[in-house]
């Protein structure tokens, strides 16, 4: 049966803390149902693409996410794992044995994420490179499928 205290909470609030402070993020951290180590995400310089609120699927983080968001989520689960967190689950058998869940929230229903832009230093800026062609851009396949259908004007 999943459980967490608040002493477990607790003890894995620094490295939390350190992951949140480390790109500039405001967050609190939570316990829901003594089940559920939950981290609200309220401020914070990282654009996740999204509308003032989304729950993460902590399982999917690198098919949804890119770049700085997706380093950044990836950490803080290491960081809500901590050394205790175990997963000895069998959905196969309908076995389920966790040490506690981990729920992170961008936002909340009733108060939306902020981007904070202003304190966007430039070491949380994706690295852009120049390109000279729509192969270098986006490879030779895909160039070749945008001219066919129609959605890339040449010599404009």
């Amino acid at each position: 049966m999943a459980y967490i205290s608040q002493q477990d909470k607790k003890d894995l609030a620094p490295g939390i803390k350190r992951v949140l402070n480390k790109y500039g993020m405001k967050g609190s951290i939570a316990i829901k149902h003594y089940s559920s180590l939950v981290v609200n995400l309220q401020k914070g310089p990282i654009d996740f693409d999204m509308d003032g609120y989304t729950s993460v699927n902590v399982y999917h983080i690198d098919k949804h996410y890119t770049g700085i968001a997706k380093d950044f989520l990836n950490e803080l689960v290491t960081a809500m794992k901590g050394t205790k967190w175990f997963d000895k689950s069998d959905i196969m058998t309908d076995y389920f044995h966790t040490a506690y869940y981990i729920n992170i929230n961008v936002g909340k229903w009733n108060k939306p994420y902020v981007l904070d832009i202003e304190n966007l230093g430039s070491s949380m800026l994706p690295k852009t490179k120049e390109v000279a062609t729509l192969e270098e851009l986006v490879g030779v396949e895909q160039a070749a499928k945008l001219r066919e259908l129609g959605m890339i004007k040449e010599g404009v």
